[in-house]
């Protein structure tokens, strides 16, 4: 028996890739989480330098709110669990939002 011969495929060139929605995932400020633990979660968690998680963390502890850095859906979606799983098991209530960019 004979193999078929296929056609050619269409060139890559030709498709239309799109890339991936974006959104900042914010810490929001609270009366009762510490500094350091926020400065903490921004090292540990985001990997920022001490210096930069320092610069956020007075973001959101003097204007309320501060942004931590711009995603992928599921890699927001995953920071921010993170994030809430740490402050839990601490007992914090440091909370943070996904919001498109």
């Amino acid at each position: 028996m004979k193999p078929k011969i296929r056609e050619k495929p269409a060139s890559k060139s030709n498709a239309k890739y799109k890339e991936p929605e974006q959104f900042k995932v914010i810490l929001l400020n609270d009366h009762y989480t510490t500094m350091d633990f926020v400065v903490e979660v921004l090292v540990v968690i985001f990997h920022k330098s001490v210096e930069e998680a320092n610069k956020i963390m007075l973001d959101v502890h003097n204007k309320g709110k501060g942004i931590v850095g711009v995603f992928t859906w599921d890699i927001a979606v995953t920071k921010t669990e993170q994030v809430h799983a740490a402050a839990e098991a601490t007992g914090y209530p440091l909370k943070c939002i996904v919001e498109p960019a």
